[in-house]
């Protein structure tokens, strides 16, 4: 699913602080991330070639809510929606005009929506930990445990307690920076915002 695939600062006075995957760093990540049971941002999103060469360019607006349910809208020229319930993703691609639903099974689980809106208790299950403190920033690096995943490296960075910005490394060197703006979390988000319709006389796909 290309749109869940590319699913994603100033001076600091402080030197960083390297920890290593043990519990401090699970526990630094997980008191973050359960810190925002809502997230709401724009996102500019930049996808770059192993020799640093720009491939695209997107921008969009995210929603996501724990447990499990996220809305990621990608502007126009490229439009794409993913929506997830909880239980099934929705793809939209008004291009196409097709719709493609999948159940939400493990592998999707290590996409970084599902990061921001999954179950926090798992994530040390599926990933392992490090971390850089630097003044009000933390930066936190995962690399999944198992093989069948979308990337190879996550970094999340939070600046002040919110989420700021990713950076997912794929197999075969290419880098998906993803950086938010206008960041706000704990706001009630409507419920309608996770189900998708999916409109009359477009083309479904079941995986």
């Amino acid at each position: 699913m290309r749109a869940i695939r590319m699913l994603l600062v100033s001076a600091l006075v402080m030197a960083p602080l390297v920890g290593h995957a043990d519990e401090k760093d699970v526990a630094r990540l997980t008191q973050l991330l359960e810190k925002s049971q809502t997230i709401t941002a724009r996102f500019s999103q930049l996808t770059l070639d192993a020799s640093g060469t720009s491939l695209q360019e997107t921008q969009g607006q995210m929603s996501v809510k724990r447990p499990g349910l996220f809305y990621w809208h990608t502007d126009a020229p490229q439009e794409q929606v993913v929506v997830s319930d909880g239980k099934m993703v929705t793809l939209w691609d008004p291009d196409l005009e097709q719709a493609t639903v999948k159940k939400l099974d493990a592998r999707l689980n290590q996409t970084p929506a599902l990061l921001l809106s999954g179950d926090v208790s798992k994530i040390s299950e599926s990933f392992d930990i490090t971390s850089k403190e630097q003044g009000n920033v933390m930066d936190f690096t995962l690399k999944p445990k198992t093989k069948d995943t979308l990337f190879d490296s996550l970094r999340v960075s939070f600046r002040g307690g919110l989420i700021n910005d990713m950076q997912l490394i794929d197999s075969v060197g290419q880098r998906t920076n993803i950086l938010f703006n206008g960041v706000k979390a704990n706001e009630a988000i409507p419920a309608s915002q996770f189900q998708f319709k999916v409109p009359e006389g477009a083309d479904v796909i079941q995986e």
